[in-house]
């Protein structure tokens, strides 16, 4: 029988892992609470809340003459800007004004960061309106929070109510307002009045319902998020820019102290590490952490360090504007002021400033007439009497004044060539008109082929002049 020994040797015990706890790539959205400050910058952004919501809210009212001081009217294709009327024909403008609030947006960048995004976004400016309203009815920041996480008590209910009403109004206010740019506000306050005008309707309430959303609960979001402001903002910094700096050199180490101990012998630096400066972020991070791109350059960080330090009787500054040499190079005021004009700055402010004077010149001899000149298709050429060669064009005048005029047509570029149709054209102010134009010239004094003409249309009152390029067919 064959016997089957039996290994004795131990065996090699191999631990089991424990699985991987799965990690997520998305961080938990927390909450941010603003808390209110005072000081230099808070002024600023309200001084600029105050400036662009009077602009917007009030300019669709203004009249210039007649009509709407400033209305995009997409159904009859024309934009009145003040005294202009401006037609698609004039997308040129629109193209030149884009590119100039560009450029200016490059050269703001450049100079001193985010200014757009922390004083004149309109993100920024109703999120401010939104966070008032909220503390008026709410109460500051200890208040807010103790309220969101307490229960539903009556005081919370009417307060959530009473916030969630006031925020509502100003969103349908604010929808109203936009569409008013584009359909005439008068008007269309009778329609929604009425409940008429289904497009106007959607319209104001998708409008409203973007501003309540966005200001009143996505705040921060936005800009972080949405925002692609935000993740190119770098590509415009250089260490020369003004931004929102922490100074590590004077405030490390941080920490808390009594206000007459000599700090510096604990080796303590002038943060105090009272996180004011977090607090009152609209976005909720901590500028000690060093230049982030979530950082809009709003400044209330220096609102509120300045005034820890008038507290504790400190220099200001700990926080401040400054740039990355300046801080790193230890940089007085007038130092940081003589790098502003360096040649980035100086090549976009020369380009905005050609483009500026360009977009002026043009708009101030621009011809408040248009012409285009179609050659009949029905018949290149016919005998009309007389003996005469006749040749039909259709004029499409475009009267881009804001009174009634009479243009005057006149024909050159052949002997004896004249228009045998009437000679003058009235076109309503703001009004495209089309004109059957005959033009004849004697049988045989011309050869056979097509032959340039020039159509001369000029205003009895002197606003407009043009000249227009045709062709005169003479069959063989």
């Amino acid at each position: 029988m064959t016997s089957i020994k039996e290994d004795k040797a131990p065996k090699k015990v191999i631990p089991i892992q424990a699985a991987e706890q799965p990690r997520s790539f998305y961080e938990a959205h927390k909450r941010v609470y603003p808390r209110s400050i005072s000081g230099l910058f808070m002024r600023w952004r309200w001084a600029l809340v105050f400036l662009t919501q009077i602009i917007f809210y009030g300019l669709p009212w203004l009249e210039w003459g007649q009509r709407q001081m400033v209305l995009f009217d997409l159904g009859a294709r024309r934009f009145y800007l003040f005294g202009l009327v401006l037609y698609p024909q004039d997308f040129i403008y629109l193209a030149g004004l884009l590119i100039i609030c560009a450029l200016a947006l490059f050269l703001f960048t450049a100079v001193a960061g985010r200014l757009w995004c922390g004083f004149s976004c309109p993100q920024t400016v109703y999120t401010e309106i939104f966070m008032w309203i909220e503390q008026k009815v709410e109460g500051e920041r200890s208040a807010r929070i103790r309220l969101d996480q307490g229960g539903w008590t009556f005081e919370k209910i009417w307060k959530k109510s009473t916030k969630q009403l006031l925020w509502i109004v100003l969103s349908v206010w604010t929808g109203f307002t936009f569409v008013g740019y584009f359909v005439p506000i008068r008007e269309l306050g009778v329609e929604l009045l009425a409940l008429q005008g289904g497009w106007q309707i959607f319209w104001v309430l998708f409008y409203g319902f973007a501003t309540y959303g966005n200001a009143g609960y996505m705040r921060e979001q936005v800009c972080k998020y949405m925002c692609p402001y935000a993740r190119f903002q770098s590509a415009m910094f250089d260490k020369d820019t003004l931004i929102v700096s922490y100074d590590p050199v004077r405030g490390e180490n941080r920490g808390p102290r009594k206000k007459n101990v000599d700090y510096k012998a604990q080796g303590l630096g002038d943060c105090i590490d009272c996180k004011l400066c977090v607090q009152v972020c609209p976005v909720g991070i901590d500028i000690r952490d060093g230049l982030q791109y979530e950082c809009i350059g709003c400044g209330l960080c220096i609102d509120a360090c300045n005034s820890i330090m008038d507290n504790m009787h400190y220099p200001r500054g700990l926080i401040r504007l400054t740039t990355q040499n300046g801080v790193a190079q230890g940089w007085k005021h007038a130092q940081i002021l003589r790098r502003v004009l360096r040649p980035r700055v100086l090549i976009y402010s020369s380009i905005l400033l050609a483009l500026a004077v360009a977009m002026v010149v043009s708009l101030s001899l621009r011809e408040p007439l248009k012409v285009d000149v179609i050659r009949d298709r029905a018949s290149l050429a016919r005998i009309a009497a007389g003996g005469k060669l006749e040749n039909v064009f259709r004029l499409q005048v475009m009267n881009a004044t804001e009174t009634e005029q009479t243009y005057r047509v006149r024909v050159h570029g052949l002997e004896g060539i004249a228009v045998a149709s009437e000679t003058e054209v009235v076109v309503l102010p703001a009004e495209t008109r089309g004109v059957a134009v005959r033009v004849q010239i004697p049988y045989g004094s011309a050869p056979a082929g097509s032959h340039p003409v020039y159509f001369d249309i000029d205003a009895v009152s002197g606003q407009g002049k043009v000249s227009e390029k045709s062709v005169f067919i003479v069959p063989r």
